[in-house]
């Protein structure tokens, strides 16, 4: 009768604590989300660009510190501000947008300090080629929008990859540098 009894309270609390843990569907603000990749030139300067057409989802779950993410973006919505800096990043030397033209991040692991999110470790994939790569989170949010009358969580999150994993190596031989800085401004909508 007592393993019973405590049986009976062990379910009772696991089942009161899988109620508490809830995932919610966020929806990706556009208009609050970019992807700035920064590349050095010779030392001399940075070369910075972002993609405009961007997409996507997260999956959040505060009380169960866990989440997923998916997010693409458009490789022929490339900007840097100089259109035909733009046209050489679309072709085949780098981004090669015509073959290759959604760019993605797909994550299922976030690592949390307290309720904070700290890093968001996924896969990328660019030019056909997929690779792990993990985004720390430089701040990270939840707030309830005044303008949407909803919950809107995000963070500024920044990664710096080697370029010659997915097979763009463009410049390579002349000194162009292989590191590339991302930093992802990214906010989503409680759906």
């Amino acid at each position: 009768m007592r393993i019973s009894l405590l049986a009976l309270a062990a379910a009772a609390t696991l089942g009161s604590s899988i109620a508490h843990a809830e995932t919610a569907a966020y929806a990706i603000d556009p208009t609050h989300t970019f992807v700035t990749f920064e590349i050095n030139h010779f030392g001399a300067a940075v070369n910075r660009g972002r993609f405009d057409k961007k997409e996507g989802s997260v999956q959040f779950d505060r009380a169960g510190k866990a989440g997923k993410v998916e997010i693409s973006f458009d490789a022929t919505s490339i900007n840097t501000g100089t259109p035909s800096f733009d046209k050489h990043l679309q072709s085949a030397d780098l981004f090669n947008a015509a073959q290759h033209p959604k760019i993605s991040f797909v994550s299922d692991k976030f690592v949390f300090n307290g309720d904070k999110v700290t890093e968001v470790t996924g896969q990328l994939t660019l030019l056909g080629k997929t690779a792990p790569v993990t985004f720390k989170a430089n701040q990270f949010n939840c707030y309830q929008s005044p303008m949407l009358k909803r919950e809107v969580c995000g963070g500024d999150f920044e990664a710096t990859i080697d370029r010659t994993q997915w097979g763009m190596n463009y410049g390579i031989d002349w000194g162009f540098a292989k590191n590339v800085r991302l930093i992802a401004q990214i906010e989503a909508v409680k759906q």
